[in-house]
């Protein structure tokens, strides 16, 4: 058995932290913010990065070791299981604003990290199944067109104006948000019609993945309000919406103001090393099953997490992603640490 694979369960301190605010009050409620974003980066400043790749043999053989992938099927049940844990326990009497709040915001980072996290890995999949489990992880937090413009979308227009996910230089997260949320969702849509068109079809036709999508994610907004309450739907809602900014603040940090260079009116450069940030630092590696290797996964999406490389050329965050999206939330403090990763940048040739 390889054991080296069972580090990556470390993600089950997640869940763990949310029973204690579904289940616990007062301040409690806030475990799961309180874990992510203060305990999580302080450990990756003490704790350091660790840039070692594996050989070519034992990339072989931890592509084939079916345990790496049982932890992210795992992650299904645990999420679903969760989430409707969360649903009733909105529904205690004489819970407090707070309380309802770090409930809330507990639920919206399973969503970001348990959720839409291991569905982009599993979105990335060739196997129908696994594709499957990536789509109903999304429905987790409403978010399915993702699995549609991430793929061939994003891949493709990476670090270019093209990409909705790729934020300016100088351009602050909130409002990378608003324009991220609103043209991936249209850029969804395009990529669908446009695959209708060229077999077919009209842009209206039960073949558009994207009305699929829709009319499950309002077949289950209606179900919450049914089965529980109308009031429930919105702090549901409020959940997912904290999963999405999730995701979008770790759109943009992770292609922040890196541009590929126009070859000529039509095609841009390849898709370089030096087009993603990275980072090394092990426990957001672990948290985020390797997403921080993010050059490597733009360099072939097919790898799977467990085998992906720390580049040489890559360009290093200071810290790990969870601490990087906390400094992205004050704009000024984001640029000036930004501004002297571009001055390395440049005196490297970049």
């Amino acid at each position: 058995m390889n054991w080296r694979a069972f580090k990556y369960l470390s993600v089950i301190e997640l869940p763990i932290t949310a029973v204690i605010a579904f289940s616990c009050h007062g301040w409690w409620t806030f475990s799961p913010v309180v874990f992510a974003f203060v305990l999580v980066p302080l450990l990756e400043v003490i704790i350091g990065t660790h840039k070692a790749n594996l050989s070519e043999v034992e990339k072989e053989i931890a592509s084939q070791d079916p345990i790496y992938d049982l932890i992210l099927y795992l992650v299904l049940p645990i999420q679903l299981g969760l989430m409707i844990w969360f649903l009733f326990s909105v529904q205690e009497e004489g819970l407090s604003s707070l309380e309802l709040i770090g409930r809330i915001s507990g639920a919206g980072m399973l969503c970001g990290v348990m959720g839409i996290n291991v569905a982009h890995e599993l979105g990335h999949r060739p196997k129908k199944g696994e594709q499957f489990m990536a789509k109903f992880l999304l429905l987790t937090s409403q978010y399915m067109h993702f699995f549609v413009e991430h793929n061939k979308g994003h891949h493709k227009h990476v670090a270019t104006s093209e990409d909705p996910a790729t934020a300016r230089r100088g351009e602050s997260v909130y409002a990378f948000w608003v324009r991220s949320i609103f043209r991936s969702y249209v850029s969804a849509w395009k990529i669908q019609n446009q695959e209708r068109k060229r077999r077919g079809y009209t842009w209206i036709s039960w073949q558009n993945e994207m009305f699929w999508y829709a009319i499950i994610q309002l077949g289950v907004l209606v179900s919450i309000a049914v089965f529980f309450n109308p009031i429930t739907v919105l702090y549901y809602l409020g959940a997912a919406l904290i999963g999405i900014l999730l995701l979008e603040t770790v759109n943009y940090i992770e292609h922040y103001g890196l541009l590929r260079s126009k070859v000529n009116e039509r095609r841009y450069e390849n898709v370089q090393v030096w087009h993603s940030w990275n980072s090394d630092h092990v426990v957001g590696r672990l948290m985020l099953f390797e997403l921080t290797r993010h050059s490597d996964h733009h360099f072939n999406a097919q790898k799977k997490y467990q085998t992906l490389d720390s580049l040489e050329e890559a360009p290093q965050m200071p810290l790990g992603y969870p601490g990087m999206m906390v400094i992205s939330l004050i704009p000024p403090l984001w640029f000036a640490i930004m501004n002297k990763q571009f001055t390395l940048l440049a005196k490297r040739g970049k």
